[in-house]
């Protein structure tokens, strides 16, 4: 674990209820990719309960509908990360209807799934995890940029020093591991949030990556009970080992913190983990500004200059 760098009253155990405590996000709009479900739905209900009005881009909005009922000022739309079109689609539709965006938290994502393919091949935790919420920050940056200051907040995971973006086959056309594909997916989301916050502060966005934790939400869908109890997450009953998870609200809290702390106004760019910035990797200026470039290739956007 690299050192932390920020002085902060929060930790492990803060909930998104104390990282907001006496910060009103009233007239603040914040939009948050797979806000119905999990971490993200813990991370909606945050932002509305302290007046921000929330957008939920759902790839099953009558889901996102019935989770978000009796949660205040939230306006639910659809989106599929994984296709390009309908990426475009929301951005359009929610540029018509908003003049400015202040939060962006690109919440939605996959975890150890069967291989699959996206858009023109891409490999589905690249294309989706990455990818998506690369084409969507381009695509809703004149509503970002609009907001005055806004940040946006990549959900990543755990980072390991082995972790590394394959780039002779990004896409893992010559043999597929659902694990490296993961993390090769989430250390993309750090070194995007890296990059994206050098070229957005001229125009006053931020940009941060977040390690949640250990949290159970329906991200573990794709994993069968044994391969959890093998990996020593729950017992043979599906109980969770006692002291190793968050609850969702612990979990979203890094999230919520880092879209909305006033500690981080003269900050950006960095990889946070349980309420606290960290240094960043050497490596990650350079390996950042590479796989901008390669994103920008692979989904012919490239606005933020």
């Amino acid at each position: 674990m690299t050192s932390d760098t920020t002085h902060t009253m929060f930790g492990a155990h803060s909930t998104t209820a104390d990282v907001l405590a006496g910060i009103d996000l009233t007239g603040r709009t914040a939009v948050v990719t797979g806000g119905y479900s999990g971490l993200g739905l813990a991370t909606t209900r945050a932002l509305a309960q302290a007046g921000a009005r929330v957008v939920v881009p759902a790839l099953r909005p009558d889901a996102a509908q019935r989770a978000l009922v009796g949660v205040p000022g939230v306006e639910v739309d659809q989106l599929d990360l994984a296709d390009l079109g309908s990426v475009r689609a929301f951005a359009e539709r929610f540029l018509r209807g908003h003049s400015a965006l202040d939060i962006l938290i690109a919440n939605a994502g996959i975890m150890a799934c069967p291989e699959t393919r996206t858009g023109p091949g891409w490999e589905a935790h690249f294309g989706i995890n990455h990818l998506g919420h690369y084409a969507l920050v381009n695509l809703l940056w004149p509503a970002l940029t609009a907001a005055g200051t806004a940040r946006v907040v990549s959900v990543a995971s755990g980072r390991n020093p082995t972790w590394r973006i394959r780039w002779d086959d990004v896409q893992f056309e010559r043999g597929y591991d659902k694990w490296e594909a993961y993390t090769q997916s989430k250390l993309a989301n750090v070194l995007f949030a890296r990059h994206l916050d050098l070229l957005g502060r001229p125009q006053s966005v931020r940009a941060f990556s977040v390690n949640p934790g250990w949290i159970r939400t329906p991200l573990q869908r794709h994993l069968a009970v044994e391969e959890m109890v093998a990996a020593g997450w729950i017992d043979p009953d599906g109980t969770s080992v006692p002291g190793l998870f968050k609850t969702v609200e612990q979990g979203a809290a890094t999230q919520v913190w880092a879209a909305t702390s006033p500690q981080l106004d003269a900050n950006g760019g960095d990889y946070c983990v349980d309420c606290h910035r960290t240094d960043g990797s050497p490596t990650d200026g350079s390996e950042a500004a590479r796989l901008w470039a390669l994103s920008a290739d692979l989904t012919g956007l490239d606005v933020i200059r």
